[in-house]
């Protein structure tokens, strides 16, 4: 009497990782444009999050524009937390951006300032920090420097009071912040400057205030996250140009 042989079950597909005990893309696969970035999203959180330095961003990321094949990317993200492993890392939909979004900075702490003071000196406010209901700023022949781009707001609604006598205070703020400006100057200046492109949640400030002899300047400027993205991303098109010519 014969036995019958059981069917044989599916082999390994081309995408199980050789000793994983689970499935997972192929080292081999060539890596598409969209893995390449969520890759490089990745290296800028870490960036940010100070798990890198620069001179190691910098190769990684380099690394990632250049790599062909999964088994060149999954290694660049494979010391950094993320959720799954590390070939999930890969193929995970990218994160949005790096910064926190407007509901992580608002009403999240108590105030870690709500005024500043400068005679013959200065003050600074600046990186992250947690900005009071109202801010008053007081300068007298002096100067402060007061930036709102990586700011966390204990409202939503915040009031920053400026006042100088022969002296300056310095406000900078991103582009996509609802800012009002109100304050007036006496022989000196209270002024804005930089296109604004409010985003919905943004914290609301006014920033209001007397200049006497002095001047109060109000700057839109993107922030330094933003600033490494464009970056990489000129670094990412040079790379993709010399790539089309070499395939020419």
């Amino acid at each position: 009497m014969t036995s019958e042989r059981p069917a044989p079950g599916p082999g390994p597909s081309p995408s199980s990782g050789a000793g994983s005990g689970g499935a997972g893309p192929d080292p081999d696969t060539r890596a598409s444009d969209a893995e390449r970035e969520q890759i490089a999203e990745r290296l800028r959180e870490a960036v940010a999050e100070g798990r890198l330095d620069m001179e190691e961003f910098d190769e990684r990321l380099d690394a990632a524009y250049k790599a062909r094949t999964h088994g060149e990317l999954v290694p660049l993200v494979r010391d950094l937390p993320a959720p799954g492993t590390a070939t999930d890392v890969a193929l995970a939909p990218a994160s949005g951006g790096g910064v926190s979004t407007w509901s992580d900075r608002i009403g999240k702490e108590r105030a870690t300032s709500k005024g500043a003071f400068a005679f013959w000196g200065g003050f600074g406010r600046k990186g992250t920090w947690t900005v009071g209901r109202t801010f008053t700023a007081v300068v007298l022949q002096a100067g402060g420097e007061i930036d709102l781009r990586e700011a966390r707001f204990e409202d939503r609604d915040v009031v920053i009071r400026c006042f100088t006598v022969m002296g300056g205070v310095h406000v900078t703020v991103p582009p996509d912040m609802d800012v009002e400006v109100r304050g007036f100057g006496f022989m000196g200046g209270f002024g804005e400057v930089g296109e604004a492109e409010v985003s919905p949640g943004s914290p609301r400030v006014i920033i209001t205030g007397f200049a006497l002899m002095g001047g109060v300047g109000v700057e839109r400027k993107i922030r330094e996250s933003e600033k490494r993205r464009l970056k990489e991303e000129r670094k990412r098109q040079r790379l993709e140009k010399k790539d089309r010519k070499e395939l020419d």
